[in-house]
């Protein structure tokens, strides 16, 4: 009996008992209906038995004031970005266990396996939809929203309290697709959500919504964080920051920004479209009454190729960072990595109709985006061969970001040149449809964009808590992302010429068993690098104390999150920077400027904690369960309640707290007075104890 058949009233609108994963199973209890009834209920049971742990957990230790009022109340912009990688580093988790299902079921999937169709098509669409949306996309809002205001010299974004309002569209988001697991069934439509099969005709089911609502938070919050970071980076910039004074990774978050702005509205207008098909029998894109499924199509890639370099972009950004802090030397080709990714934005708009070539264009269009296709990859190159050029004759320090930065230049040429490939309209047309494309995919996202954020993760974690991660450990999870990585999607590329389709279930051909079981040992050591990430991280809270950071600088670093103390104070600088050239704490590093005491402190004006954020996020997440499940009284009520909620926002007039001349010269003297007592460290001693966040400045590689 199918969900939308059995209603719970007009109190519970579509929910009733046969939303839960296990009814299915014991209404039928076929072999089929049993495993994946048990794998479902396993999965919902995780989620439900996490999120009581965790309560539990907070209530034990008595956490609930300081997670409130330090925390989801706070609108410091770096407390705001942990939160979203947090989130990130959750839905990664759900992710890649789903990954190691799908490569389980192919390796076993001659004549059959042990997922079901659907179950199977549920496990893809989550996969893909969580991997972009809420693992990649929070990932990379968390970075920029901790270290770019701190990069150009501000106290915080623009408007504080709007990055807590997107942080909390963002979480609602990822809960809606959390709670899916436990009531309901998610989509088997694919992250892109092709209609016709997402329309009611063909998916009656909550799936599809779930789907549409869950995209419509996230990007609604994305539009949002656009606009606030352009315009952070174009008004907040301290004194002497020119444009071309920015650092690498603040460009990258500038290009992003920009893209967020102009490429989420599609994809808002295409999933609002779907909604009002779904819901009040439109028919945009249904034959009937004169709809195109092929205006989805557009709408969706013109959101979704941008929305690769929205990706991809920040993690440019910090792998010059990363390249150029452990090379040693400032980064070469300054000027044409800033022309090259202006000229990759530019270029990510004319290049969506490469996402369909197979669908019916005539040739001379195909021909037009597939030129422009291969011209994107010319900025590319570009970048490859400035980092390359930053490493020369620099004195490299292999370092966990380093070694997912060296991973990250073999695995991502080889990526790209597969997509060189794909961009020639008759070889795409050959290999579209199966898992060729795939492995090109994921050969670009996930050294390109996966450990892009690992890199920065490992990076900054010093400047965000205070004490170094672990170095073995973070070697070996380093080691076992690129192996695993190679072990799971190099042997796709032979597949898919060999005439694998992409989302299937299972296929008739042995000659495709072999490479499948090295697909899926190579996804188990993916799960073992995550495994070890975890570990890395437990083991250095636990020695936390040996590892201390506090002056803030462990690795030498070149730009201006440096230049304070590790964890940063809330107000970030204790008196603005004036900047007088490019790498400006290196500057000042050279010049003796870096660590001193000003003759006068002031009072710094704070915005207060807020609320709203956590309220926007409760009531979006029960508007969208609502509009998921056909509860129209939760609908209404949450959204008068976000009305209301904007309303009383609007009459707030004591938003903002001081912090007195005092207090902050008391805390910057405490830091002073903690660099004055430390010891510089040599390159050789940075991941040791003796590390205590002074390292010894060289000057294009050369200590000085």
């Amino acid at each position: 009996m199918s969900i939308v058949a059995d209603s719970g009233g007009p109190f519970l609108g579509r929910l009733s008992l046969h939303s839960l994963p296990f009814w299915d199973m014991l209404q039928h209890p076929t072999m089929s209906n049993i495993i994946n009834g048990i794998i479902a209920t396993g999965a919902a049971s995780l989620v439900v038995i996490g999120a009581l742990v965790v309560i539990a957990l907070l209530t034990k230790y008595k956490l609930w004031r300081p997670l409130w009022s330090d925390w989801v109340t706070s609108t410091d912009h770096k407390k705001i970005g942990i939160m979203y990688i947090v989130i990130a580093l959750v839905m990664l988790t759900r992710a890649l266990i789903e990954a190691v299902l799908m490569r389980a079921q192919q390796a076993v999937g001659l004549h059959g396996g042990f997922l079901s169709p659907d179950h199977f098509a549920q496990l893809f669409s989550t996969h893909g939809t969580i991997m972009i949306f809420f693992m990649a996309m929070p990932f990379l809002t968390g970075v920029i929203n901790y270290v770019m205001p701190m990069q150009i010299g501000a106290r915080d974004v623009s408007f504080p309290v709007l990055n807590s309002i997107s942080l909390g569209l963002t979480a609602a988001g990822a809960a809606l697709v959390m709670v899916s697991l436990v009531i309901g069934k998610f989509s088997t439509g694919g992250w892109f959500g092709y209609p016709p099969y997402t329309e009611a005709t063909f998916s009656p089911g909550v799936g599809p919504d779930y789907w549409i609502w869950a995209l419509s938070l996230a990007g609604l919050a994305s539009t949002l964080t656009g606009i606030n970071f352009a315009v952070t980076i174009y008004k907040e910039r301290a004194p002497g920051m020119k444009l071309m004074r920015m650092p690498l990774f603040t460009w990258t978050a500038l290009c992003t920004a920009i893209l967020m702005i102009f490429a989420m509205p599609p994809l808002t207008v295409a999933t609002s479209q779907l909604a009002l098909d779904r819901y009040l029998g439109f028919h945009y894109f249904t034959n009937a009454l004169g709809g195109n499924m092929m205006n989805f199509a557009n709408l969706f890639w013109l959101f979704g190729h941008p929305e690769v370099y929205i990706l991809i972009l920040p993690a440019f950004g910090v792998y010059s960072e990363v390249i150029a802090t452990f090379s040693g030397k400032a980064l070469f080709g300054y000027r044409s990595l800033v022309m090259a990714t202006m000229a990759i934005a530019i270029l990510s708009f004319t290049v969506w109709l490469h996402h369909f070539f197979t669908m019916g264009q005539n040739a001379n269009i195909n021909a037009v985006f597939g030129i422009a296709s291969m011209l994107i990859g010319i900025p590319t190159g570009v970048k490859i061969y400035d980092w390359m050029l930053t490493m020369f004759r620099g004195r490299v320090r292999f370092t966990t970001p380093m070694v997912y930065s060296i991973g990250f230049i073999l695995l991502f040429v080889l990526g790209g040149m597969s997509g060189i490939l794909l961009a020639n309209p008759t070889i795409d047309y050959q290999v579209h449809n199966t898992v060729f494309l795939v492995a090109h995919f994921h050969n670009v996202a996930v050294p390109g964009v996966l450990f892009g954020m690992l890199t920065a993760y490992h990076f900054w974690f010093p400047k965000a808590f205070g004490f170094r991660l672990n170095e073995r450990w973070g070697i070996i999870s380093a080691l076992c992302w690129i192996f695993g990585f190679m072990g799971a999607f190099f042997p796709l590329y032979a597949l898919g010429i060999m005439g694998l389709p992409r989302r299937t279930v299972a296929y008739a051909q042995a000659r495709y068993v072999p490479l499948e079981w090295v697909a899926f040992l190579g996804a188990l050591l993916l799960l073992a690098a995550l495994l070890a990430l975890l570990w890395q991280l437990w083991i250095s809270i636990r020695d936390r104390d040996a590892n201390r950071v506090f002056v803030g600088d462990p690795w030498d670093g070149r730009s201006l999150e440096w230049s304070n103390s590790a964890p940063p104070p809330e107000y970030n600088f204790a008196v603005i920077p004036s900047v007088q050239g490019r790498d400006a704490f290196t500057m000042a590093k050279e010049n003796h400027s870096a660590y001193e005491r000003p003759d006068t402190y002031k009072d710094i004006e704070l915005p207060k904690n807020s609320a709203m954020g956590l309220v926007i996020a409760a009531l979006g997440f029960a508007l969208a369960f609502g509009l998921v499940w056909h509860i129209w009284w939760l609908v209404i009520a949450a959204l008068l309640a976000v009305i209301a909620s904007m309303i009383v926002r609007g009459f707030a007039r004591d938003t903002t707290r001081l912090v007195s001349a005092q207090e902050v010269r008391r805390e910057h003297h405490r830091w002073i007075d903690a660099v004055a007592a430390a010891t510089a460290v040599s390159r050789a001693n940075e991941c040791k104890t003796v590390n205590v966040g002074l390292a010894q400045h060289q000057a294009n590689g050369v200590v000085p």
